[in-house]
Parts: structure tokens; C-alpha cells; sequence
């Protein structure tokens, strides 16, 4: 069977595709790629549909070799591929050989690179979805379980498509972001943005925070200057994609795709869906700011990049 071989998973490689929507009812995560700008990019490179499996790879130092000839497509964090020693191309369709081997370094900037494959990884369907969630024991190959050294991730078999590598089919320049630069973040105010004084919320669009080491799946924590609503808390409700959530100390944290699916902390709004890939990439120490978006703006934004991608939501 087609397939690649993890020689070395780095620090954490995990099979994701869309994420399984609809679960929270059952107390479970959505999962799926946490920045889905990428993961499309590296899909449709290799024209795939957009839900089709990726391999998300956090921090680098990864290693994998092709059992079959293939077509594949490296975005996101710059990790200075190698294909058998020789410097790969990220974020363009590139031919990989049975027995080559695909060698990533470190990060140089963000945190994660996604790996696609023509023909889509092929894994488990566990309620709708292969994403990998650790903390639910669901997805991936086994149980929810990260790659691991001798995983045999295998793919559809799709013969490799000359005219799709005659044509060198890349990412325009425009699309690539630069995980370098400081992070400007759109929000869209909630109901409860009004147990926040102004001055408070005056104080969270004027400050700068800091991406903290306490980052995850969950949720990107940020440290900066407090900011305290009128309320202690809230009853426990659902929490939406990129909620700000404000807790006790005043530090504020956004919730990412492996959140919880009740919180009972006061939320001062969420992030914009198409900002939140950018977030997804921010490493610790990275300056992250906020600023009021326009929902109507925002919203075309969203409609536009899903239907580029096909997306079905």
C-alpha cells in the first residue's frame, strides 16, 4: 500500500483534516488543522479537496520516507526541507521518489507545517472525521495517538500528475504570511463584551501581549496587561472557536480547536475565523495586539476563502 514511513515524528505530528463538527453535545473537541489557511494551500497544491487528511507537524526536526512515488506539498512555519540532503521548495506541489527521504529542521519562524499528499492520507473515520484530538483519545491512526517512529501513514494512490508539476504549481507570493512579524488580531464583540467597563476595553485593544510557553491545541495564552470584567464568572456555555476568554488573573486566552466545550469564565468576544490561522502560528514571545473588526468585512473574508477552498462551512 502507498505510504510514508515516519522515520522521526519531531515533536508532535498529527494526522488532521477539517476537524469533527457537530460533537460538542457529547463533550467533545473539534480537532482538525489549527491553521487552516496552510493546510488548505497544502491541499489544493496537490489538488486535493479541502477536507482531505494532512500531516500537521509542530516545531520540525521530522522525518518521513515514501514507499511509493508521490506528489506532495509542504506549507505553513519555514522548516528548511530536505529531499534525500536537497533543499526542498515549501508552499508548491513537489515529486518525491519511493525510497527518498523528506528531512525537516526546526522552525525558524511559527510553530507549525503541514504535509499533504496527492490522493489525501488515508485514516480511521471516527465520527465524521480522522482529526487527531489527544485529550478525546480519537483519531489518527490509533486511538487519538500522536505519530510515532515506524508509523506507516498510508494514502489514496494517485499516479503522480506531470502536468500538475509541468506547471509548477505554487502558492502565490501574496498568500504566504510572514510568521516573523508582530500579530494584529480582528474581533468580533460577544453579549457579554458588555460586563467589561470601557476603560477595560480600552486598555485590551491599546496593549500589546505576549504568546506565554503555556500554549497549545486548547488555546493561545497571552500575557499583558490585566484586564478584569464586572462579573466573576459566568454559568458554564459552549465555547465558540477563538473566544477570548478573560479568567481571574486578568491575562487573557484564546480558545483554540482542542477548547474545552464549556467554560464558565466571562468572554470579551472572538477572534475572526480568518485571523485565527495566524494565531495558530504564534510562537512564545510573539507580540500579538487586537483591534474592533467590522463582522460585515469579516464575513465576506470567511465566505471568500471557503469558497475558493470548497469548504463545506
Amino acid at each position: 500500500m502507498a505510504a510514508l514511513v515516519v522515520q522521526h515524528p519531531g515533536m508532535l505530528s498529527l494526522l488532521q483534516d477539517l476537524g469533527r463538527l457537530g460533537v460538542a453535545e457529547q463533550g467533545l473537541s473539534q480537532g482538525g488543522a489549527v491553521d487552516l489557511h496552510a493546510a488548505c494551500w497544502a491541499n489544493y497544491l496537490v489538488g486535493n479537496i479541502a477536507s482531505a487528511a494532512v500531516i500537521e507537524i509542530t516545531l520540525g526536526m521530522a522525518q518521513f520516507i515514501a514507499v511509493e512515488d508521490c506528489t506532495l506539498a509542504l506549507t505553513g512555519a519555514p522548516m528548511q526541507p530536505l529531499l534525500d540532503d536537497i533543499p526542498m521548495e515549501s508552499w508548491q506541489c513537489v515529486f518525491m521518489r519511493a525510497g527518498q527521504t523528506l528531512k525537516l529542521g526546526g522552525a525558524r519562524h511559527g510553530l507549525r507545517a503541514y504535509l499533504a499528499v496527492q490522493g489525501g492520507f488515508l485514516a480511521p473515520d471516527v465520527l465524521g472525521s480522522c482529526a487527531t484530538v489527544v485529550r478525546n483519545q480519537l483519531g489518527g491512526l490509533s486511538h487519538g495517538q500522536p505519530l510515532i517512529t515506524g508509523d506507516r501513514v498510508p494514502f489514496a494512490y494517485a499516479c503522480p500528475d506531470p502536468t500538475m508539476l509541468s506547471r509548477h504549481r505554487q502558492t502565490p507570493s501574496r498568500f504566504i504570511p510572514d510568521y516573523s512579524q508582530p500579530i494584529t488580531l480582528r474581533v468580533i464583540e460577544s453579549y457579554q463584551a458588555a460586563a467589561f467597563q470601557a476603560a477595560e476595553k480600552a486598555r485590551f485593544y491599546a496593549s500589546r501581549y505576549t504568546v506565554s510557553q503555556e500554549t497549545d491545541r486548547m488555546g493561545c495564552r497571552l500575557s499583558g496587561p490585566a484586564i478584569q470584567a464586572e462579573i466573576d464568572g459566568i454559568i458554564s456555555e459552549g465555547i465558540a472557536l477563538g473566544a477570548i476568554q478573560i479568567p481571574p488573573d486578568g491575562q487573557p486566552i484564546v480558545l483554540l480547536n482542542d477548547r474545552q466545550t464549556l467554560g464558565g469564565y466571562p468572554k470579551l468576544g472572538c477572534v475572526a475565523r480568518v485571523d485565527i490561522a495566524r494565531l495558530a502560528q504564534a510562537a512564545p514571545g510573539t507580540s500579538v495586539q487586537f483591534i474592533q473588526g467590522d463582522l460585515a468585512v469579516l464575513s465576506e473574508e470567511w465566505r471568500q476563502f471557503s469558497r475558493f477552498f470548497g469548504l463545506p462551512f
